[in-house]
């Protein structure tokens, strides 16, 4: 399916049901429309991303604000890194308690989550969805 090179709308006819852009065949076909900011908002990719990057703090806030709590990508990962958050803190919790004499263990698990945390925040803002186990299915339930 063909988008619009000016808002980068999915487009089936001549004209772009968004913006009123002619279509002359220079849209690309298939692959990802470029994400585009909502009006007076942030792209899309950026939106997602920053979800990840407080974690807990800021997967609530884009929960919470207009437009992006409308945004069925968005709304996932918010849950998501909602949920990977407090995965963390449970799971480094556990094994901070279990083996409090092993704590290369323990900066194991931590620095798995951190590096984790990056991946997510690298890879949502270059527009790929990633569903991690467990957690994103229960991130795609919450969003809709």
């Amino acid at each position: 399916m063909p988008f619009c090179s000016n808002c980068g709308a999915a487009v089936e006819g001549r004209y772009c049901p968004q913006c009123g852009t002619a279509m002359d065949g220079g849209a690309p076909a298939g692959g990802p429309p470029p994400t585009v900011a909502p009006a007076g908002g942030l792209p899309e990719n950026t939106a997602a991303a920053l979800c990840y990057l407080l974690g807990l703090i800021t997967g609530i806030i884009f929960l919470v604000l207009e437009p992006y709590s409308k945004n069925k990508l968005i709304r996932f990962h918010a849950f998501q890194s909602i949920f990977l958050n407090l995965a963390w803190i449970v799971i480094g919790w556990i094994v901070g308690l279990a083996f409090t004499f092993a704590w290369r263990l323990s900066l194991l698990v931590e620095m798995a989550f951190l590096v984790l945390w990056v991946y997510m925040m690298i890879q949502t803002y270059q527009g790929k969805k990633v569903m991690l186990p467990v957690i994103g299915d229960l991130a795609a339930k919450q969003a809709g």
